[in-house]
């Protein structure tokens, strides 16, 4: 019973870590990250899909666009 208890918990707190993360759309030429409906996210060809911390460690800044909803 322990052990399912602890095993819950441990679910529980991955699920609530996730919805903390936020998933970005990051050029990696340009070094900027788009919301994921952005028009620019959408057009853009060479970008990839990661964590905005993730687009930030890179030295991503946020699309001038999408920028207040970003910070």
């Amino acid at each position: 019973m322990k052990k399912f208890i602890s095993l819950l918990i441990m679910v529980c707190l991955n699920f609530s870590l996730a919805a903390f993360a936020e998933t970005v759309v990051f050029n990696p030429d340009s070094k900027i990250y788009h919301s994921i409906n952005c028009y620019h996210a959408v057009k853009c060809k060479k970008c990839i899909k990661i964590e905005k911390k993730e687009a930030q460690n890179r030295g991503g800044r946020p699309c001038k666009n999408a920028g207040d909803k970003l910070e």
